[in-house]
């Protein structure tokens, strides 16, 4: 894997996703590192966020092996607008949304071709994908589509705490309805997978519960009693050390890890998108890391956004990025064959 570059998706042209890998490069930590993306967004980013850096223009993502140190790869993604650099920087705009989803398609296939380490995706933007007529929410949904892979879930994590989730981006009242007894046993045996790929031959997996105190026996609602608490059974069946349903303003507590405390669980599976991703945001949004689980290659990213309010100022905080990426490399190390 060390002869393959990792690869930076500029993300939103718009938002703040070409200034953090800008300031990423700029302060020497990418190391092999290649950005698919517009070379004239980028030489905007590098400019915005301290002055020209200089932008090293290739043509297959090998070749940022060989570029000198201090310097951007940019890799340019084909079909991109024409007029991508006349979209307002910090505005929703079709154009950005087009490109972005370029992007997002031209790195699944050079993953699919085993032409990078990773791929890690700057911030999109929904209502800009929309606009462009892309017909998927988000990166999760593009990139599952685009591989031809099975189920996927989503991952949030950081150094203290782990979270998968069985819904993400759907209206809370469609999500409850997506929670069924075979979506909670999928999510807990792509959870499984996943650890084990990662090194955790068995990792053990919290359940959080749908509804307040885990239904408290069927008083606050049943979906504990007839749907996740039958999933977590034959997951257990399988082998898979799933517990619970705990409940779900609790079970966070339970499984963070701090230097003074180991917690009880490697990973929680919640049931919504909210449920699980605001306590890990809640810990640092500077330090956590969305993954794809279920891909046939790695896929990191930022736990932010697209941060229009502060696009254009070339002072966002690099910082999720590069959790995101110390993260793809170490996933993508640990799924060779040793």
């Amino acid at each position: 894997m060390h002869d393959k570059p990792l690869l930076l998706t500029m993300g939103d042209a718009c938002g703040i996703g070409p200034e953090i890998i800008a300031r990423a490069f700029r302060r020497g930590q990418c190391g092999a590192a290649v950005v698919l993306g517009d070379v004239g967004v980028m030489r905007r980013a590098a400019k915005l966020t301290g002055g020209m850096v200089p932008l090293a223009v290739i043509e297959q993502p090998a070749e940022a092996l060989q570029c000198p140190p201090g310097c951007i790869p940019v890799l340019q993604a084909r079909n991109l607008p024409a007029d991508l650099l006349q979209a307002r920087v910090g505005q929703i705009d079709a154009r950005a949304g087009a490109a972005a989803a370029q992007c997002i398609r031209q790195a699944v296939d050079l993953a699919m071709a085993g032409e990078v380490q990773a791929i890690v995706t700057a911030p999109i933007h929904k209502e800009a994908l929309a606009a462009a007529g892309v017909d998927f929410p988000g990166h999760t949904e593009m990139l599952q589509a685009w591989s031809g892979a099975g189920p996927v879930r989503m991952m949030l994590a950081n150094d203290e705490l782990r979270t998968v989730l069985v819904t993400i981006h759907v209206s809370l009242r469609r999500a409850i309805a997506l929670v069924t007894f075979d979506a909670v046993l999928e999510t807990l045996r792509i959870a499984h997978r996943a650890a084990a790929a990662w090194g955790q031959t068995a990792p053990r997996i919290g359940v959080a519960g749908l509804n307040p105190h885990a239904g408290e026996g069927g008083l606050f609602g049943d979906e504990e009693i007839t749907i996740i608490g039958p999933a977590i059974a034959a997951a257990r069946a399988e082998g898979i050390d799933a517990r619970g349903p705990f409940a779900p303003d609790t079970v966070f507590m339970r499984a963070r890890h701090t230097p003074a405390r180991a917690g009880e669980f490697d990973l929680v599976v919640a049931m919504t998108h909210d449920h699980g991703l605001i306590p890990v945001k809640y810990l640092g949004i500077e330090h956590g890391v969305n993954a794809t689980l279920g891909l046939p290659f790695v896929r990191t990213s930022p736990d932010h956004g697209t941060a229009f309010d502060i696009a254009g100022r070339g002072n966002a905080d690099p910082a999720s990025l590069l959790a995101a990426m110390r993260m793809a490399r170490r996933l993508a190390l640990a799924r060779q064959p040793q």
